[in-house]
C-alpha cells in the first residue's frame, strides 16, 4: 500500500451495504447484519452520507457524515462511526481522511466539524487531539 493508492470518495445508497464489514468490527455495538441493513438503509434517506476509503479498488475504511444545522454552530457535520481496517491503521490514512472531510465540510459550507468518540478509545483520544478537536462535554445516552 501506497498512499498514491488511496482514495476516497461517497459511497452511493445504492452501495452503502458494503460497509457491513467494517461495521461489524467495531464491536462496541451488537447489532445483527438484519437490523444493520434495515438501519443504513434508512439512514441514507436521512442527512446522512458515507466516505469510503480504498486502497484501489479495495474498501480499508468508511466514515458516515450527517449534516445539520445548530444553534451554536450554524451549518456543520457530525462525523461518524470512523473506521479504518486493522492492517491498513498507523499509516498515515485517518490524517488522509480527516483533511478530505475538512475540505468537503469547507464546500458543502459547514462552519463545524464534530464528533463522538467512545470514552474507553484512548487512541482515537489522542488522534482527535492531534487533529485539533477539543473536549467540549459529554454524549449522554438512554436506552429506551
Amino acid at each position: 500500500m501506497t498512499k498514491s493508492n488511496i482514495l476516497i470518495k461517497i459511497i452511493p445508497p445504492a452501495e452503502i451495504l458494503n460497509i457491513i464489514p467494517l461495521l461489524q468490527k467495531l464491536g462496541n455495538f451488537s447489532v445483527s447484519e438484519a437490523l444493520l441493513i434495515e438501519r443504513l438503509q434508512e439512514m441514507v434517506q436521512q442527512n446522512y452520507e458515507c466516505l469510503g476509503v480504498f486502497d484501489n479498488e479495495k474498501l480499508i475504511g468508511t466514515c458516515g457524515l450527517w449534516f445539520q444545522t445548530r444553534h451554536y454552530a450554524g451549518k456543520s457535520v457530525e462525523v461518524d462511526h470512523v473506521i479504518i481496517d486493522d492492517a491498513y491503521r498507523n499509516h498515515g490514512i485517518g490524517k488522509i481522511l480527516m483533511e478530505y472531510i475538512y475540505d468537503y465540510a469547507r464546500k458543502n459550507s459547514c462552519n463545524w466539524v464534530e464528533l463522538n468518540t467512545y470514552v474507553h478509545n484512548f487512541p482515537s483520544h489522542k488522534f482527535y487531539y492531534n487533529q485539533g478537536f477539543v473536549a467540549k462535554g459529554y454524549h449522554f445516552v438512554k436506552e429506551l
